[in-house]
């Protein structure tokens, strides 16, 4: 015989479930859930796609990387990829090259001034264009540290309320048994474990990804610095 299992029972699990938790809470408790999900759903979108971003700007970059370092002709590669250069690295390299397509010519002559001229433009244009590529790389990242920062003070704020609001319902109700305190405990501390939720893996992947970024800038900077003692060579050599 199976054993019979009291309604008030299946009310009482029924209400410390992480849906009966929500659906008792305060509105303004539930405001603050919702908000937190979404801002963890937000998270991990932005996670997702920056880091199989940056893997495949990475992976872009070392074959990039190949076919410069491969001792082919320069300006046959800038003809290959100058209308759509498909990763950081080679938007460097093809502002670098129509920088130096455009004024070459003009400085060819045993001008110093102009070559120096010419030098410095191709060193700024290189750092433009690494700013902007980095620019465009960092957009939304900055949402993971504030969720990071935020959202366990979101979360506390809707467990003092939810706190304060159980307290208050137990003053009027006069009933301090366990069974009348617990769930509006619990769905108080709710809000605090959604805030750890959406801000322990947003400041993990911040910080990863920041990172990444990191490195990946250093990567660019190092290649304008060899690509830009290429061209100033090869600016030295001409009559």
């Amino acid at each position: 015989m199976e054993p019979t299992v009291l309604p008030a029972a299946v009310d009482a699990a029924t209400s410390l479930s992480m849906w009966g938790l929500f659906l008792q809470a305060d509105l303004v408790v539930k405001a603050v859930m919702v908000g937190l999900v979404m801002a963890s759903i937000w998270c991990w979108a932005i996670i997702i796609d920056k880091v199989l971003r940056l893997r495949r700007l990475e992976a872009k970059a070392t074959s990039f990387e190949e076919k410069f370092w491969s001792g082919g002709s320069l300006e046959d590669l800038y003809d290959r990829i100058a209308s759509r250069p498909t990763d950081p690295m080679a938007a460097v390299f093809v502002a670098a090259m129509r920088e130096w397509r455009r004024s070459a010519s003009r400085s060819g002559s045993a001008d110093v001034n102009l070559r120096a001229r010419l030098a410095q433009r191709l060193d700024r244009v290189m750092h433009i264009t690494m700013a902007r590529e980095m620019e465009t790389l960092e957009k939304r990242v900055g949402f993971l540290a504030s969720t990071g920062s935020v959202a366990p003070f979101v979360g506390l704020f809707g467990t003092v309320w939810g706190i304060m609001n159980s307290f208050h319902a137990i003053g009027m109700s006069k009933d301090t048994s366990l069974a009348t305190v617990a769930p509006g405990i619990a769905e108080a501390l709710f809000a605090t474990a959604l805030g750890l939720v959406a801000a322990i893996p947003a400041v993990v992947a911040y910080n990863k990804i920041s990172s990444d970024m990191d490195r990946l800038s250093q990567r660019l900077e190092n290649f304008a610095g060899e690509f830009g003692a290429i061209l100033s060579r090869q600016l030295d050599e001409k009559p």
